[in-house]
């Protein structure tokens, strides 16, 4: 999962990013309303966490800004202007959930697999492929109802090729959602991860091949 942090607290969004990052999430991170803008055109994100009190004006402001692009990515509001009347305002403007600092990481990902359950979410919950069944949202994935223990990355990888089995993914796709766009990305890095994926795929018989497409991506397929 790849989500976007609209946070000014330097020291919070450090410490959120590094706690999603054990549950398998890529944050993106900025403090300015119109980089988010920007990083929502170029990105694809599962949802977006957004504080009020920003450098460049208040947060809410943002939530129509994206809904007239035609975006419809869940938003959870985190702030700790958490009176009564201030959520409602954050709903009424389109938030899907409100969220008052302080706050729990454990609270923070319940909310996140709520907001991803609702119909309009465009998250899909289960991905069946082959013999394996993977579930992004709790970075798990089984082989016959057995669990295959995979590194963090070589899920996210595999979890990004079979949301779009038998298509071409691009390496900018794969890379994206491994890493977010202010870590530095190794040449081979992601060849290096498929390399070590295949393995543990062809050692469990997950009933599935990645095939390298030379000079544009790769392609998961059932075998």
């Amino acid at each position: 999962m790849r989500i976007l942090l609209i946070e000014d607290e330097r020291e919070l969004a450090d410490a959120l990013s590094v706690a999603l990052k054990k549950h398998g999430i890529v944050t993106d991170h900025t403090m300015h309303l119109a980089d988010a803008i920007e990083l929502t055109r170029q990105n694809d994100y599962d949802a977006i966490l957004l504080d009020r009190r920003l450098p460049d004006g208040e947060g809410l402001t943002f939530i129509p800004a994206l809904r007239r692009t035609g975006t419809d990515t869940p938003i959870i509001v985190l702030t700790a202007r958490n009176e009564p009347l201030e959520r409602v305002e954050g709903l009424d403007v389109g938030a899907d959930d409100y969220l008052g600092k302080p706050f729990l990481v454990e609270e923070l990902m319940a909310r996140l697999r709520a907001v991803l359950r609702r119909p309009a979410s465009l998250a899909e919950l289960h991905i069946a492929v082959g013999r394996m069944v993977i579930d992004p949202l709790h970075l798990s994935v089984t082989v016959d109802a057995i669990p295959l223990d995979l590194p963090r990355r070589e899920l996210l990888v595999l979890a990004a090729l079979a949301k779009r089995k038998e298509k071409t993914v691009l390496r900018s796709t794969l890379e994206a959602a491994v890493y977010n766009y202010e870590e530095e990305i190794q040449s081979n890095a992601l060849d290096a991860h498929i390399s070590r994926l295949r393995k543990r795929l062809l050692d469990a018989g997950a009933g599935v091949a990645v095939h390298n497409i030379r000079g544009v991506g790769y392609l998961l397929k059932e075998e």
